[in-house]
């Protein structure tokens, strides 16, 4: 299964390069919905993103309406904290889809209400105090719900066993 990262109008460099990173790590493809707040030339986005921006695949939509027409349909699961279920409640790793999308929401505002309404039932939330904290840094609710798809899916096209080389010695780690 194929897993899409979609970032509705990114507005923080930093986080974007962070989640391209993750992208880059985990073979899923990134998406942005226009406008973003700032340059993708931006030396922040590229510092975080490191040397990995061309191990990235991504897409880039003219706004909301753009990217709802190259979705067509296929499953998409926005998440916001207001989402009826949590993320480990879904099954993530449903053999009947070739490819779903993760949708999240601008950094300062969130996703658009009407969006969210009409997304009700497959929208998911992460858990959280609430009480003290607004929401988590974007990059990280990415890795939360990426790495639970890929958990879910058993880690499928990742390797989950490397061995340590250290090339100045010529020794490998035997654990």
């Amino acid at each position: 299964m194929k897993n899409h990262i979609v970032l509705y109008q990114p507005v923080m460099p930093a986080n974007t390069g962070n989640i391209s990173r993750t992208c880059a790590a985990t073979n899923a493809t990134l998406h942005f919905i226009h406008p973003l707040g700032f340059s993708t030339d931006d030396k922040m986005l590229k510092r975080a993103g490191l040397d990995y921006w061309h191990n990235v695949d991504i897409i880039e939509h003219e706004d909301l309406d753009a990217f709802m027409t190259y979705l067509d349909g296929r499953a998409m699961y926005p998440i916001t904290k207001f989402a009826p279920h949590h993320y480990a409640e879904v099954n993530l790793a449903d053999e009947n889809k070739e490819e779903q999308f993760f949708l999240f929401g601008k950094e300062t505002t969130g996703l658009p209400i009407d969006l969210m309404e009409a997304y009700k039932e497959s929208s998911l939330r992460i858990p959280m105090n609430d009480e003290h904290v607004r929401s988590l840094n974007l990059s990280n609710a990415v890795s939360i719900i990426l790495f639970e798809a890929l958990r879910q899916q058993q880690f499928k096209g990742l390797e989950t066993v490397h061995t340590y080389r250290d090339t100045d010695k010529a020794r490998e780690l035997d654990w």
